[in-house]
């Protein structure tokens, strides 16, 4: 791998196009395939109660966990497109960082999915290509709209947070207690990218996004 050291920064390391290229490959084999590199974190539902749920209530939490980690898994991809093709090291910092805490997601979800007995999506391959491509047409437009690309899918994916812990049983304080906490790092992560210079997107695209978004869930909730 190629490093290069900033005289005016000492000790900065500097990627080649090439190394981001690699680098994003480690994290989508590592992304599709269950071994995300997460941060220092615990699991959230670590400490709460494995309640006793009905079948119907297991399986539709496993349901609801699968729809969540299909879209962290479409996260990591569009954070990854993106940070190939940002235009500013410090916004393809912010992508990297977002992504990585992404991953806690992943890890979580994939986790309370084997829990419930069920399993993860089998189109997770489609959802990641699929965002790459995505994420790497966003940055090419700009580093002001692909933040503004961040915002808009984050508020949408806390909007589908907030209708799965009205779906979820009470009782299923595992499940719940990482979505809560999803929710609040899907929220911040928007905010980062609008103070940060991200450009609201026209409605048509808002609303396209919504229509990919539906179609993916409703995927990911039976396969």
């Amino acid at each position: 791998m190629t490093v290069k050291t900033n005289s005016q920064q000492p000790g900065r390391r500097h990627y080649s196009p090439l190394d981001h290229l690699l680098m994003g490959v480690d994290v989508g084999v590592r992304t599709l395939l269950g071994q995300p590199k997460i941060t220092e974190r615990a699991n959230p539902a670590k400490d709460q109660p494995d309640a006793e749920l009905s079948e119907a209530d297991r399986e539709l939490a496993g349901r609801l966990m699968r729809i969540n980690h299909a879209g962290e898994v479409a996260a990591q991809g569009l954070y990854q497109g993106q940070a190939l093709t940002a235009k500013l090291p410090e916004v393809r910092e912010k992508m990297e960082r977002a992504a990585l805490e992404e991953n806690d997601h992943l890890d979580w979800c994939e986790k309370r999915i084997k829990e419930t007995g069920t399993h993860v999506s089998y189109f997770n391959p489609v959802w990641y290509a699929g965002s790459v491509a995505i994420g790497a047409l966003a940055g090419l437009a700009g580093d002001k709209w692909s933040l503004g690309f961040v915002a808009e899918t984050e508020h949408q994916v806390v909007k589908h947070l907030e209708e799965h812990l009205q779906q979820l049983p009470e009782s299923d304080t595992k499940s719940r207690a990482i979505l809560e906490q999803m929710k609040q790092d899907e929220g911040r992560h928007a905010t980062v990218a609008i103070e940060a210079g991200g450009a609201e997107l026209p409605y048509p695209i808002k609303k396209l996004m919504g229509l990919s978004s539906r179609i993916m869930t409703r995927t990911a909730f039976w396969l």
